[in-house]
């Protein structure tokens, strides 16, 4: 099992902790939301959980949740910038349908 992030966003989520001055690393999980059924949601990681599992990728830590690792599984998290708009894109090999907007799936 693996969840990975691209360099730019591994940089991206440094730059924010360096910022914020303290913290462990990134959290990222799913939750029951939108018009598909899942969102991801992602917060700054301060303690980890006993049912947590921790990925280490390009020296940042990426902490899941036990629930929400079989839908991450295999994920890579990326950062861009297109335009005027930048931010994560996630790259989910386990996605079978998403909404138009983007912001829910199905796995």
């Amino acid at each position: 099992m693996a969840v990975i992030l691209t360099e730019k966003a591994a940089q991206h989520v440094a730059n924010y902790l360096t910022k914020r001055g303290k913290g462990i690393g990134l959290r990222l999980g799913v939750r029951t939301s939108g018009c598909s059924g899942m969102a991801y949601k992602l917060e700054f990681v301060d303690e980890i959980g006993e049912d947590d599992t921790i990925f280490e990728s390009n020296g940042v830590k990426v902490v899941v949740d036990a629930k929400s690792l079989p839908y991450l599984d295999g994920m890579e998290l990326d950062y861009a910038r297109e335009g005027l708009n930048e931010g994560f894109k996630f790259n989910n090999p386990n996605v079978k349908d998403q909404c138009g907007c983007g912001e829910s799936f199905t796995v």
